[in-house]
């Protein structure tokens, strides 16, 4: 009897304690998970509903993407504490692709990428000699950097054309948003460091509540209870433009994914096999194909949840698999996605400037342990020149075909596949 009731009494402690470490995943990867949905809604100009029904779709698919990487079967997962979220390098090309083409042209591509990804997860899982630290550094470095000016049109207010852009209310608000995430980043111990940009948007827009500048309409005519719907905001069509682009945009994500994967791995003291990885992109692609359906987004692996196993030291699944559930949950409750809504642009562009910066000086880190001889100098000064200069003025590709102008005008891409050719032309003795 008194072991019944010794263990009747640890349960509930470890099931709470399980609940918390998976809320602390949660929260570390849900400030960046949400702003592709919102950049992305807001490029393309999506209304109210449709911008609600984005977020808390996201959210759940969150949940799908994390439990098919969670779970090891014959064919997917790779069985690793890791959560999976909207992939940042699908942004920029979705963005160009809705804009230029349309909607229903960005999620064909998704789609595509997706089955794109299963179809060379064995190929791919033998070929990390092709991606280097030279190569991998200078695409995580592009992929912060080509997003700055996304985080300075926020800051600004959003909209480059319109009088009020660059007000002082919208430079305050977001000003004030970075300075506090910088001082919870410097000065925060622990738990609270980790969640230092949800702190700084969740305060930023509380003031900008109290200051009168937020309408809580979106939330009130939210609903309570929303399931996915296949196609709700636009049936696929295909373009081999825009097909290509996000296939690259796949492989490119495929690139910092392995990297997530053997950090975790070294982490935990996991040895990974090409049949681990094998298993890790395929179930990416299938949540890539899912997104697709569900007219959501292309999800990878969470970079920003690895500091946490690292600082927690809890290496095991469960709390994961909590996260996991909590986001389907959350995700099935239009009310909270439309509460994501109404972050101002300004305060947006605050914690983008930090988060995206991140990216970049993480990149700039990988690089600094690479043997700086005069190729790998070459390969990274014209990935990077080429990345940002497509980045900065892609009208300079103004008077080519518009499909190849979809492909061209993406710094991220470009930067890429020059790192890639150049390091096989220059570094070809070292792939063998």
């Amino acid at each position: 009897m008194n072991n019944v009731k010794k263990i009747s009494g640890v349960v509930p402690l470890v099931v709470g304690k399980n609940i918390l470490l998976g809320l602390q995943h949660l929260l570390a990867m849900y400030a960046g998970d949400i702003l592709v949905p919102l950049l992305v809604g807001a490029s393309l100009h999506f209304n109210a509903t449709q911008m609600t029904y984005l977020v808390s779709t996201d959210i759940f698919m969150c949940g799908i993407a994390t439990l098919l990487q969670l779970k090891r079967t014959a064919l997917t997962g790779i069985a690793l504490p890791v959560v999976l979220g909207s992939a940042v390098e699908y942004l920029a090309p979705m963005t160009a692709i809705g804009n230029n083409l349309g909607w229903g042209y960005m999620y064909g591509g998704i789609l595509i990428a997706g089955v794109f990804v299963l179809l060379i997860s064995g190929l791919f899982a033998n070929l990390r000699r092709f991606f280097p630290p030279v190569v991998t550094g200078s695409l995580i470095t592009l992929i912060g950097f080509t997003l700055i000016p996304v985080a300075f049109q926020n800051l600004g207010g959003g909209d480059v054309t319109a009088h009020s852009f660059g007000n002082l209310n919208a430079l305050i608000l977001g000003g004030l948003t970075a300075i506090i995430i910088l001082v919870f980043e410097i000065f925060g111990r622990g738990f609270i460091k980790q969640i230092a940009i949800l702190i700084g948007i969740l305060a930023m827009t509380l003031l900008a509540g109290i200051l009168g500048q937020i309408d809580l309409e979106p939330v009130n005519t939210a609903s309570w209870l929303q399931l996915p719907q296949p196609f709700y905001l636009a049936t696929p069509k295909f373009e081999w433009s825009s097909i290509l682009t996000m296939l690259l945009a796949a492989l490119t994500c495929m690139i910092e994914s392995t990297g997530v994967y053997f950090a975790l791995a070294d982490i935990t003291g996991t040895t990974l096999s090409t049949a681990d990885l094998k298993r890790g992109y395929r179930a990416e692609g299938l949540a890539a194909i899912l997104g697709g359906v569900a007219n959501t987004f292309p999800y990878s692996t969470f970079s920003q949840n690895v500091g946490i196993v690292q600082l927690s030291g809890i290496k095991k699944l469960k709390p994961v698999y909590y996260a996991a559930v909590m986001l389907l949950i959350l995700g099935l409750i239009p009310k909270v996605g439309a509460m994501a809504t109404l972050i101002p642009k300004p305060v947006l562009g605050g914690a983008m400037l930090i988060m995206f910066g991140m990216v970049g000086a993480q990149g700039i880190k990988m690089l600094a342990k690479v043997e700086l001889n005069t190729n790998n100098l070459i390969i990274i000064a014209v990935s990077l020149g080429m990345g940002l200069g497509a980045t900065t003025q892609p009208t300079i590709f103004q008077y080519l075909p518009n499909t190849v102008q979809t492909i061209l005008s993406n710094g991220m891409v470009i930067g890429c596949i020059t790192a890639i050719i150049l390091n096989v032309l220059l570094n070809r003795n070292k792939l063998s």
